[in-house]
């Protein structure tokens, strides 16, 4: 099993260590740092940044939103980061959800499963140089009765083929990654809970498109705490919980709040979310279950930390991705290097 980092969001208060913390996890081995986007910070141009100032470790997108960008626009970018880094870009796609495609970008979040496949298969073609033409149903290229007319890739990507993930959560949308892409982002992965909830979904698309699990990169992030305090240092992602469960969409339409129904906690994940609605963030925080969080966190010495790592790993995991929690720089650089210490502890590393 191989380590991943998670830079997060840039802008939320901790830019200026990201970079130390990018360049800790290279020296240190580590396989690929990942960064995401939302509406504030984009991902290609941190990715760059990064990529410019460190030597060995790949940089990914976890994720470039769909509605963000045409999937021409994300293939140039994909080849041009490819080239720059010396081939170390991987791509992370994914549609985002309602409230930021509709409300942010304007574009319909409908037919989410559809408009993935149409435009992986247009990335796909376009990152291969060979004439773009497609004709689908959310995409037609070139327009029709007009001058437009296939054009192909200009830049050529350091590697013949460019890793593509995409960030799943529901039944249908895991099965389709199984099928159509080199790996998957998974968030609020529990090792307990993995195989029922995405790995049976990703074997079946990968059966679907004759293929197996070999090579195929299932890649969860946890936020990691290192201490003695168990309990101590799960409060802490209280409210990073509560906000994915109770607020990240609508009542209707969840992803989390669903991923939390189905690891057994529908009561629970009503509750956060009636409280989280209503305006009630730290009441939303306090219903959260510690076991909840203990089982989609990396938490406490590295004895036990090493452990969680080996349930990972029976469960599926290729690379583990850790996000290193901290109040400083010095704790999450410490929290980075217990990650290492913690899977040679475990007999997984590669």
């Amino acid at each position: 099993m191989r380590l991943g980092i998670n830079l997060g969001y840039w802008g939320a208060g901790m830019d200026g260590d990201n970079l130390a913390v990018a360049q800790e996890a290279d020296r240190l081995g580590y396989d690929v740092c990942w960064a995401a986007e939302a509406y504030g910070s984009d991902v290609p141009t941190v990715l760059a940044w990064v990529a410019a100032q460190t030597e060995s470790i790949d940089v990914g997108s976890a994720i470039m939103q769909i509605p963000a960008r045409q999937p021409a626009m994300t293939a140039m970018t994909a080849a041009t980061l490819d080239s720059l880094s010396g081939g170390r870009f991987r791509l992370g796609l994914g549609v985002s959800g309602p409230q930021v495609s509709e409300g942010w970008y304007g574009v319909k979040f409908d037919k989410p499963l559809a408009r993935t496949r149409e435009y992986v298969d247009i990335v796909r073609k376009a990152m291969s140089r060979e004439r773009l033409s497609y004709d689908g149903a959310h995409w037609t290229l070139p327009l029709p009765d007009g001058p437009g007319k296939p054009i192909k890739l200009t830049v050529h990507p350091q590697r013949e083929h460019i890793p593509l993930y995409i960030a799943a959560i529901g039944p249908k949308n895991l099965e389709q990654t199984g099928e159509i892409a080199d790996g998957a982002l998974l968030i609020f992965p529990s090792a307990d809970h993995l195989e029922e909830t995405a790995v049976k979904h990703l074997r079946a698309g990968r059966e679907k498109a004759g293929k197996t699990m070999d090579g195929f990169d299932v890649c969860p992030t946890l936020p990691l705490a290192v201490g003695n305090d168990v309990h101590g240092l799960a409060d802490m992602f209280r409210p990073y919980t509560a906000l994915y469960v109770g607020g990240m969409g609508s009542r209707k339409q969840n992803f989390y709040n669903q991923l939390a129904q189905r690891m057994g906690y529908e009561k629970e994940a009503a509750e956060i979310q009636d409280a989280y609605l209503s305006g009630d963030k730290s009441g939303a925080a306090a219903a959260v279950p510690h076991q909840l969080i203990d089982q989609t966190t990396l938490l406490g010495p590295v004895e036990r930390i090493a452990e969680r790592m080996q349930a990972y790993a029976a469960a599926g995991v290729t690379t583990l991705t850790l996000a290193p929690a901290g109040f400083t720089l010095d704790e999450r650089l410490a929290a980075l290097r217990a990650g290492t210490d913690a899977l040679e502890r475990s007999g997984l590393a590669a």
